[in-house]
């Protein structure tokens, strides 16, 4: 007669190390809760019982509709577990494996391999060997060192022969860690199998973003913006042009230095930042911004870029002119700007067209300048 097993996942505790407005088997992992992520891994295993808090039996009962059976926790971990072994009795039930709710990341070869324990074991567990170094120490100062040889880092589902598993919890008196506490202070042996970093439990904030990575839904944010901008020739000897003064028989009319291809890229910053142009930050009605170097409108734009946690992957400028030729200038214009912006030249392309003597640029009346920086938040 084949084994029959059995699934116990355990998500009575209230998690609040890990923060955020509900308790962590309850909060959002990818689209799903991490109790429903940590459940959906024992599809087609065996029936799943389900240990929750029992202020929120009801919650229970509305997410899973039925495709779990649901049983009230105790005030340990070890009542909590023997409440749903004792709604299990008398079923068939051979085996069971009992798992926490906030490992939602559990592999299908990791729970085989602990099934395949269970075939010479009454007990069986993962676990991953201690590689670090371990230290005692108090209030912040080391104390000493500690053996690592044989220790191990203990994970679940940790699974068992039914019947040995009930009687080990009936006879436990006290709190437990886990599973594998209970079923040793019955002289239980509990076989160890290979572990996943992967299995991660579900403790800290920052475990969630952890988890969100090892899913592949990085949290990563990529965003663009553009910018245009147009400057009208003036008498003057040179123009400024991403930041490099070039040569030329005229200027660049404008209310600072008119730097028409760095007030591009600054709107193009500020547009993906969604906070508006240069007008929002610095009006032209100020007078502190007359003839003001447009270097400071490109370092504000890339420091709030830093503020709001993203980085620049590339930004591309193109000037658009008859004269004065932009190609002698291009890398050291694409230098300047990196400088600024605090990130390296291979991020920064600057390259120039004509307008094929056609328009206000092609008369040479004036300067146009397009922008794109991307942008992305980790």
């Amino acid at each position: 007669m084949p084994d029959q097993i059995a699934i116990v996942i355990v998500a009575a505790g209230r998690g609040e190390r890990a923060g955020g407005p509900e308790p962590k088997q309850w909060q959002d992992l990818g689209g799903q809760s991490v109790l429903a992520r940590s459940v959906g891994a024992f599809a087609g295993i065996g029936p799943v019982t389900v240990v929750l808090h029992p202020d929120e039996m009801l919650r229970g009962v509305e997410a899973f509709a039925g495709r779990v059976t649901l049983v009230a926790g105790g005030a340990t971990r070890a009542a909590s577990v023997r409440n749903a072994l004792e709604t299990l009795e008398g079923r068939g039930y051979t085996r069971v494996l009992i798992h926490d709710g906030a490992r939602p990341l559990v592999s299908p070869a990791l729970i085989g391999r602990v099934m395949a324990a269970l075939d010479t074991a009454p007990g069986a567990a993962p676990a991953l060997s201690v590689t670090d170094a371990l230290w005692t120490g108090t209030e912040g100062h080391v104390t000493g060192t500690a053996d690592r040889t044989g220790l191990y880092r203990a994970q679940t589902p940790q699974g068992f022969h039914f019947p040995a598993i009930l009687q080990a919890h009936r006879g436990f008196a006290g709190v437990a860690a886990d599973d594998v506490e209970v079923a040793r202070a019955a002289g239980l042996d509990v076989a160890i199998v290979e572990g996943e970093e992967e299995n991660i439990k579900i403790t800290w904030p920052g475990d969630f973003a952890r988890a969100a990575r090892i899913l592949g839904l990085d949290t990563m944010e990529i965003r663009t913006g553009q910018g245009y901008d147009v400057h009208a020739f003036t008498e003057g000897d040179h123009v400024m042009l991403c930041g490099v003064k070039v040569p030329h028989g005229r200027g660049l009319l404008g209310h600072s230095d008119a730097d028409v291809g760095m007030h591009a890229l600054t709107d193009a910053i500020y547009g993906a930042l969604a906070e508006g142009d240069i007008g929002r930050h610095f009006p032209p009605s100020d007078p502190q911004w007359k003839g003001a170097p447009s270097e400071i409108f490109l370092a504000h734009a890339g420091a709030l870029a830093r503020e709001k946690g993203y980085r620049l992957m590339n930004a591309d400028v193109t000037l658009v002119c008859e004269r004065p030729k932009i190609g002698p200038h291009a890398i050291a214009m694409a230098a300047e700007l990196a400088r600024i912006l605090g990130t390296g030249p291979d991020r920064i392309s600057v390259k120039a067209t004509t307008s094929e003597r056609l328009g206000f640029t092609g008369r040479e009346e004036g300067i146009a300048a397009l922008a794109i920086a991307t942008l992305v938040r980790e």
